[in-house]
Formats: C-alpha cells, sequence, structure tokens
C-alpha cells in the first residue's frame, strides 16, 4: 500500500519537538519545525537521566519503572548527551526516612533492569545489573576517605572517594547509596540534534519564528498556521500538527478550542563554581529531603573545571512561592507571574542571580562545608515546566489526541519523547502516513555519524550564546 503525503507542523523545538522532527525527518516524512528562540532545545534545565527515578521517593513504583524504561531507550537514542558518572545518594539525619525504607524500591528496579536486559541486550547500558546500586555502611566510607582521590574514576568505589571526602559524615545516615542514574547534558543533546536536524531536506528548521493563530479549514480538514518572522506575517497549511510547545502549550490549545487541564511551573538550577575542586571529578549527589520546606532536595550536578548545578527544592532556591499554576475555564494556558515571564523572555537581575545562587551554596555546604567557598558561575538554568492534569507529582507523561489530526505533547521528563515518538508514529500508521513495519524500530544513522569535534564546537557555541560558561558543553567523566 502507498503511503499518503502529509505535511506535518510541529509547533515548539524543545526535547520533545525536536527528537520527534529528528525521528520523523529520518522515515522521509516532509516536517517543518516552529520555534520561537534563536536554536532549539532551550527551556527547563534538565541534568539527570532518571533511570529508576531515585530522586523521587514520592512517586509510585509504577513511575519509577517507566522511569527507568524510558531512560534506557533515551540513552540508546540520545548517547553522546549522557554523563557517565553515577549518583550518590544520601539521607540527612535531619530527614524522616531512612535508607532502609529506599531498599526494596532498588532491588525492583534491579530486577526490572534485568529483565529488559534479557529482552534486549542492548539496554544493557547502566553497566551490569547486579551492579545497578551498592550500598556504603559509615566504616567502608571512613576506608574510602583514607584513600587519594582518583583522577579518573573506573568503580563506584572511586567515584564514592571524593563524596567521603567532602560531605559531613556525622550529618548523614548510612548506608549511602550510589546508583547508575546518570548525567544528561542539555547543550550536547542541543547540538548534535541542530547538526543532526540540518542535514535533511525534508525538514524545515524555522527559528526565530512566532506561530500567531491556527485553525483547522473544514472543508480540507487541514491546518492554517499563521506565523511572523522577521517582521513579515505569514500563512501555510499542513495535514497534521504537533503542540510541543512546552509551557506554551495551552496557547495552542486555546486556538483549537479543545478541552485542556494542566499546571505550569517555574523552576530554576543555580550554577556555581568550586576552584579548589576544578580537577576533581563527581558523582551527582542527591540529598533527599521534603520538597518546599527549608530541608529540601539538595542537587548537586557536576561538570568539568569545577562547574556544579544547583537544585535546592526550597523556595528560596528552585521552587518560587508563587511558581505554580493552573489552567482555568477561561484559559487552557496557566499564567505565570509577569515576574517569571521577564526571566523567561528577557533577564534575570544580577541581584537575584546572586541572592539564589549563594542560597543555593549554603543548602549544599550544609552537607558538604567546605562547599561555602563556591561562588556564582554564571546566570542561572532555567524555564517553565509544563504537568498534564492536576498531580505536580508527576513524572511521567507522553502525548495526548484532543481532535482529529492533532497531538499534544506532554511530557514531564526528557527520557519520555521516546515513548512519546512511539505513540505519535503509531498513529501516523494508522493515517497512513508510515508503513506498519517501522513500529518500534528507531533509526540512528544520522546521529552515530556525528562527529563528536563538532558537536562539542557548536555545543560551545550554544553556550557562549546563551551566555553560560564553555565548560558545561563538556562531559564530566572518566573516559
Amino acid at each position: 500500500m502507498s503511503r499518503k503525503k502529509a505535511k506535518i507542523a510541529i509547533v515548539g523545538a524543545g526535547v520533545a519537538g525536536s527528537s520527534l522532527a529528528l525521528y520523523l525527518g529520518q522515515l522521509g516524512l516532509e516536517v517543518t519545525l516552529f520555534e520561537k528562540s534563536p536554536s532549539i532545545v532551550n527551556g527547563p534545565p534538565f541534568c539527570h537521566l532518571h533511570a529508576g527515578g531515585n530522586l523521587y521517593r514520592e512517586i509510585s513504583d509504577t513511575q519509577c519503572i517507566k522511569l527507568l524504561k524510558q531512560s534506557i531507550d533515551f540513552l540508546r537514542y540520545y548517547p553522546f548527551s549522557v554523563d557517565y558518572r553515577p549518583t550518590a545518594i544520601v539521607l540527612p539525619t535531619t530527614d524522616t526516612g531512612t535508607p532502609k525504607q529506599l531498599l526494596p524500591r532498588l532491588a525492583l528496579l534491579k530486577s526490572e533492569y534485568e529483565i529488559l536486559i534479557g529482552n534486549d541486550e542492548k539496554n544493557k547500558v547502566l553497566g551490569e545489573s547486579e551492579n545497578y546500586y551498592k550500598l556504603y555502611s559509615r566504616e567502608s566510607i571512613e576506608e574510602l576517605k583514607k584513600r587519594a582521590i582518583v583522577r579518573r574514576p573506573k568503580n563506584d568505589d572511586e567515584w564514592m572517594i571524593p563524596v567521603a571526602h567532602t560531605i559531613d559524615l556525622e550529618k548523614v545516615q548510612f548506608p549511602l547509596i550510589m546508583v547508575q542514574e546518570y548525567g544528561l547534558n542539555l547543550f550536547r543533546l542541543a547540538s548534535g540534534a541542530s547538526l543532526a536536524l540540518k542535514t535533511f531536506k525534508n525538514v524545515d528548521i524555522r527559528t526565530e519564528t512566532k506561530v500567531i493563530h491556527i485553525e483547522k479549514q473544514k472543508a480540507t480538514k487541514q491546518w492554517h498556521i499563521t506565523y511572523s518572522h522577521d517582521n513579515q506575517t505569514q500563512k501555510e497549511h499542513f495535514d497534521y500538527l504537533v503542540n510541543a510547545a512546552g509551557f506554551r502549550t495551552g496557547k495552542i490549545d486555546d486556538f483549537l478550542e479543545v478541552p485542556c487541564k494542566r499546571m505550569v511551573e517555574f523552576k530554576a538550577a543555580y550554577i556555581s563554581q568550586w576552584a579548589s575542586h576544578k580537577s576533581t571529578l563527581f558523582p551527582e549527589i542527591i540529598f533527599h529531603g521534603e520538597r518546599g520546606t527549608p530541608r529540601g532536595m539538595g542537587q548537586f550536578t557536576p561538570y568539568p573545571n569545577g562547574y556544579f548545578q544547583l537544585h535546592g527544592m526550597t523556595k528560596d532556591i528552585t521552587l518560587y512561592a508563587d511558581g505554580l499554576v493552573k489552567s482555568d475555564a477561561v484559559s487552557c494556558q496557566p499564567k505565570l507571574d509577569k515576574n517569571f515571564m521577564k526571566k523567561i523572555e528577557q533577564s534575570w537581575s544580577k541581584k537575584e542571580i546572586n541572592s539564589r545562587t549563594d542560597a543555593a551554596i549554603r543548602h549544599l555546604s550544609q552537607f558538604i562545608p567546605t562547599f561555602s567557598q563556591a561562588t556564582v558561575g554564571s546566570k542561572p538554568l532555567f524555564g517553565a515546566q509544563q504537568i498534564p492534569g492536576d498531580d505536580p507529582t508527576l513524572r511521567v507523561a507522553e502525548v495526548s489526541f484532543p481532535t482529529l489530526g492533532y497531538a499534544r505533547c506532554e511530557i514531564v521528563k526528557v527520557s519520555s519523547v521516546m515513548d512519546m515518538i512511539d505513540t505519535i508514529v503509531k498513529q501516523f500508521i494508522e493515517l497512513g502516513y508510515l508503513d506498519a513495519s517501522i513500529q518500534g524500530k528507531r533509526a540512528l544513522t544520522h546521529l552515530e555519524n556525528l562527529s563528536e569535534i563538532e558537536l562539542v564546537k557548536y555545543a560551545k557555541v550554544l553556550c557562549k550564546s546563551r551566555e553560560y560558561p564553555e565548560d558545561l558543553a563538556n562531559r564530566n567523566v572518566s573516559s
């Protein structure tokens, strides 16, 4: 059966829109990608491959298992974006939970990982299943503290040495846990996706282009998109519309008058530099805590040359008192306060950059005392995140189809994009745009052929253009 020809419009070139454009481009479909910003893959910061969701004690085992599978799929598709270093999970003595309470979930995830490897040997991207996590007693950490920091760590013990050297052992519960959850590099992913997309003649990337209005023609059932670029307004028609507009998803829904229910949350992560540890390779360190309180989770994410991305799940750091808003009966688009929109669309004040970064440094210094010497590294990584429905703890969501010929991307975590793509491809097969034989297959040709030199070079260009240190374009790994 011959395929129907179709013009696909994707509004929004974040991780969801760019990944879908890349996938459909490899399948030969005619795709137009609209993006308001000068480059693709902007938006809320991501830094962690949630291979099991061990950052989130509040979510269900079902969500954790799904995050594990989705993260493995994502790593296989975007291997160049991953920092291959583990994550240390630490519970402070002030926390109401205990490490023992985490063990059943870790055992479950280890078992699920083993099953995934049994289904497909290529899923073994987090190391051996028996090494998915490792426990460290007070005695073993004290022993590691006696060892010199290893310049190029090759195993969990060597990765744990700088943790043993720097954290206050009197303020944490034992055992500490090392888990194979790796880092994700936003700038490397943006660079690789950009370079790959530019090789497709059938993918038209329209950056610095604002979609003004969308309507469906009843006679043709096509979408007419009105957009502006270089102060000129134009209209174009498409057979299928994908809404990948991120936190602005509700604006597209308003154009189409489709039902919706969602939240938007503004978040920020702060860039610091710890000059005395420029050459030390740390794992990521997660200090569990109660979200929204002064004891909120602390996230210590390493980059090269002593840069660290910091989250503090308190209202003085990553979270904002009025940063979570909901849609209403009038509009599908939750309305962020103008203070947040100014940050997103214009700039941050230097005063707020310094005060919130300093607060993040103090938050992590509770457990890493010498980290108090760190300084502000740059402006924060920031953005607004959409959450479909009304559950702010939701971490797994992919896509919905509110009306014919329209897909609404609803990812919360970047690793969900592969499931999102599979679901959209399934509908394209039903519509006759694609052959059924490609369902579940993920061509990697254009990503596998990327040059590491070119990838890093363009990632540094993106860092510079977005006003971040060029070191954030490099991997913080031992090999």
